[in-house]
């Protein structure tokens, strides 16, 4: 009975507070064992990378909340930018306004499919996974597209008191999104239709209109991940930008302690998520370790992450 209860107290512990102990963890032997780690051209470079992923976990964040999933954010990333260069000619603000239209769209066309004809939410987003990057090649006609204009490149180069503007953005909706879920009527009804569905078209919650919501929301914050992203490269690449985005956001918010049972959302943890895989696949590189090591790792943490949720869900 006791080694029963202190296995549970540490399979709860773990999905509570791991990935803080791992960030600390890893910060503190990089502070020890890594040359320039406190460098602030480092810290610089390990934020600006991760700002995009950490946007797109965040609408992933949501979406795992309702106990679904969306593999088509990369795809999202791809056809945003691919729409930038046709637009940019009239200015940064309405090519980023159809970059993100098209993320609306995406998103929204996941929802109907999940939320109105009842599709399961992995097979409904794995058409917009093909289908999404195969459009955004067409738009582009296969070709990378350099990009010149200085104002929309400013966010990708420029600071805001100190802070590089992807940085900057990611920062400010995850304020959002974190209030969004803990202060609003909609969040409480997102929690409460990933807990128990049927429940919550008993209490008479807008059940579609929430899952419609969320997979928009989802499809707009991976749009913005790909306006930053192209604006870093200074051009548009529908092949490479947003590849394997969706795994690196569903093993952030996996690792953040969100479960893929739904019912919970943690936005702090899903942050603290894409720190963790930054400085895991950052720590292993600048001690000459393949990047294909990094992504063994990172598979690990993945599996031990969904252990313990699953220990702790069956408990």
């Amino acid at each position: 009975m006791t080694i029963a209860l202190d296995r549970a107290r540490t399979t709860r512990w773990l999905q509570e507070y791991g990935v803080y102990a791992a960030v600390v963890a890893l910060l503190l032997f990089n502070i020890a064992f890594t040359a320039n780690f406190l460098s602030v051209g480092n810290f610089r470079t390990q934020l600006v990378q991760a700002a995009p992923v950490c946007i797109v976990a965040l609408g992933m964040a949501l979406v795992i909340g309702t106990e679904g999933v969306d593999l088509s954010v990369g795809a999202t990333m791809a056809l945003a930018a691919s729409l930038i260069p046709l637009y940019l000619g009239a200015g940064p603000a309405p090519a980023i306004a159809m970059a993100l239209l098209a993320g609306l769209l995406a998103g929204t066309f996941n929802g109907f499919l999940v939320a109105y004809l009842g599709i399961q939410p992995i097979v409904a987003t794995l058409a917009l996974l093909v289908g999404g990057r195969g459009l955004a090649l067409v738009i582009a006609n296969g070709q990378l597209v350099q990009l010149h204009d200085p104002a929309f490149l400013a966010l990708g180069t420029e600071d805001v008191l100190g802070v590089p503007v992807g940085v900057l953005v990611a920062g400010v909706l995850a304020v959002l999104v974190a209030l969004l879920v803990g202060r609003t009527t909609f969040g409480r009804a997102l929690v409460a239709v990933g807990g128990n569905r049927a429940a919550g078209v008993l209490a008479g919650l807008p059940v579609r209109r929430v899952l419609l919501g969320v997979y928009a929301l989802c499809g707009v914050l991976a749009a913005v991940a790909g306006v930053l992203s192209t604006a870093r490269l200074s051009a548009s690449d529908p092949a490479d930008i947003g590849l394997l985005m969706e795994l690196s956001a569903i093993t952030a918010v996996v690792v953040g302690g969100t479960p893929l049972t739904g019912g919970r959302v943690r936005i702090l943890g899903t942050v603290m998520g894409v720190v963790l895989m930054q400085l895991v696949r950052a720590t292993l590189i600048k001690h000459n370790l393949p990047d294909s090591t990094a992504q063994m790792v990172q598979a690990a943490i993945i599996v031990v992450a969904v252990y313990v949720a699953r220990e702790r869900s069956s408990r």
